[in-house]
């Protein structure tokens, strides 16, 4: 198991989380915001992000890190983060599923990212937002790409050419969407989460108000999900699974800044709160804001 620690490092256990060892050797930024893995020219690579935004790879499972260094050599003059320390970080890494040499850098904020060559060049996507929360990408068609951020939702249906703005900021699914999920059987299902507005309202309101919705038409439209889930939920989703255990349907998991955990085991039609009073699932002080009051 390998976790990354937000304002610290990375460690790792050999024995399911029993033990745990500091492994950041080469990691110069001591504030990881992100973790992916993909099998590169036939090895296991694992890949940090960091504050301020980094990008860094280990080839032997986190005992020795490098930077890639090419991901500051684009331009970054616009690269912020409206919170202090107004640093942008590199929130998501993500891999085409045929060639894992192509990769997806999400910066939160600072755009999209592309590489070809495994990190080693990188170029700037253009046509969305630069609040780019995650990539989520179709499996069975990987020039379909989404795009959840500050703005709403994106859509490439021709490797990042042209982009369609699928929902904005005043969608009844929540302005500010984060966690996307496709079923990887029907990828034309489509199940995401969104808290009404950004974090900034929610210093004030102490009120996320999210919703979970789901496209049957690949993000055509969208229907609200209930059946068991709040409305608007106090807390903001911020960790969210499927499983496709083969059957008819498929089982989500969501999970919340304000500590409860939420299940569907029929894709999503009814919904049950399985776990509550956890510590805050929650990116970074997110939490903060919400379990105030």
């Amino acid at each position: 198991i390998i976790a990354g620690v937000t304002e610290d490092t990375i460690y790792v256990s050999e024995d399911n989380g029993e033990t745990w060892e500091r492994r950041d050797d080469g990691i110069t930024q001591h504030d990881i915001y992100s973790l992916a893995a993909a099998k590169v020219n036939g090895k296991t690579r694992i890949f940090a992000g960091t504050q301020p935004a980094h990008l860094f790879y280990s080839d032997d499972l986190g005992r020795h890190w490098t930077e890639l260094t090419a991901l500051r050599s684009v331009d970054t003059s616009d690269w912020t983060f409206p919170g202090p320390p107004h640093v942008a970080h590199t929130k998501h890494i993500n891999f085409h599923p045929e060639d894992t040499n192509t990769m997806f850098i999400g910066i939160e904020v600072g755009g999209l990212q592309k590489s070809t060559d495994a990190g080693q060049t990188f170029t700037r996507i253009h046509g969305m937002d630069t609040d780019v929360h995650r990539t989520v990408i179709n499996p069975a068609d990987p020039n379909r790409i989404y795009i959840t951020g500050g703005d709403g939702i994106y859509v490439t249906s021709d490797g990042c050419e042209t982009w369609e703005h699928l929902t904005t900021t005043a969608h009844d699914l929540g302005g500010y969407p984060d966690f996307l999920l496709l079923h990887p059987r029907k990828p034309e299902v489509v199940l995401v989460a969104a808290a009404h507005h950004g974090p900034g309202s929610w210093r004030e309101s102490h009120f996320a108000g999210t919703r979970i919705s789901r496209s049957n038409d690949a993000g055509k439209t969208w229907e609200t999900l209930g059946n068991g889930l709040p409305d608007r939920m106090k807390g903001s989703v911020e960790a969210m699974c499927l499983e496709d255990w083969g059957g008819d349907s498929f089982s989500v998991f969501a999970a919340t800044a304000t500590g409860e955990v939420w299940c569907s085991d029929d894709g999503g039609d009814h919904w049950e709160e399985i776990m509550t009073g956890l510590a805050p699932i929650s990116k970074g002080n997110h939490y903060a804001s919400l379990v105030t009051a």
